[in-house]
């Protein structure tokens, strides 16, 4: 992608969806958290599945603990990897608990501390639950990043560093959700649906996939 059309690839996409928002529900950056977490190699609606009723009884670490491993199990079962993920969510309120006095950290490096908790994770906790300018790559927002042509690299970190680059100051604070939803509903993976791309002008895939036919 050309670096004059950057501004313009963004500006498009703000004016489509002037406000993101998280496809994952969730009532308080606890929450935001362990959903997080839970979504590893999930999708956004199997885990609002499972953490409904969760959080209507959990709100806080000290609650997760009080709930207890088993019947932490109980309501996540659905979601892949939960006996793993589950006994993350316990360590990890231990430790908000125990060192943070309940409270989620705001600075990357400590919660890059936390069982499950990875770069992308912490990205997600502090962009969504923050409002810091940080971009969480998964796989719609690598694909995008490649495709388009707007930040290439052979690593989620590459990626990442070339968005937060490329990507112009006043739109940070969105971009992650702006490229995932992109990514999500219409660069898909499979078969990008570039007929119906607001952005395609700006695009550097190539050929442009057209619409099928009636």
């Amino acid at each position: 992608m050309k670096k004059e059309h950057v501004h313009a690839f963004f500006a498009r996409l703000a004016a489509a969806n002037p406000e993101p928002k998280s496809e994952l529900e969730w009532g308080n950056p606890y929450q935001l958290l362990v959903a997080v977490v839970l979504s590893a190699q999930a999708t956004d609606v199997g885990v609002n599945r499972a953490t409904r009723a969760l959080f209507a009884a959990v709100r806080t670490p000290a609650e997760m603990l009080a709930l207890g491993l088993e019947k932490l199990r109980g309501h996540v079962r659905t979601i892949g990897l939960f006996n793993t993920k589950a006994k993350n969510v316990i360590a990890l309120s231990e430790i908000l608990v125990r060192d943070h006095g309940g409270d989620i950290p705001r600075v990357r490096e400590q919660l890059e501390e936390l069982p499950g908790v990875g770069r992308k994770t912490a990205n997600v906790v502090l962009n969504v639950a923050f409002g810091e300018p940080t971009i969480a790559v998964d796989t719609h927002i690598f694909r995008v990043g490649n495709r388009t042509g707007l930040a290439r690299g052979k690593t989620p970190r590459e990626v990442e560093d070339g968005l937060l680059k490329a990507t112009p100051a006043e739109f940070r604070r969105h971009a992650h959700h702006w490229l995932i939803l992109h990514g999500r509903y219409v660069c898909k993976a499979r078969k990008p649906e570039c007929w119906r791309c607001t952005v395609a002008e700006f695009c550097a895939f190539r050929p442009k996939t057209k619409a099928p036919e009636a």
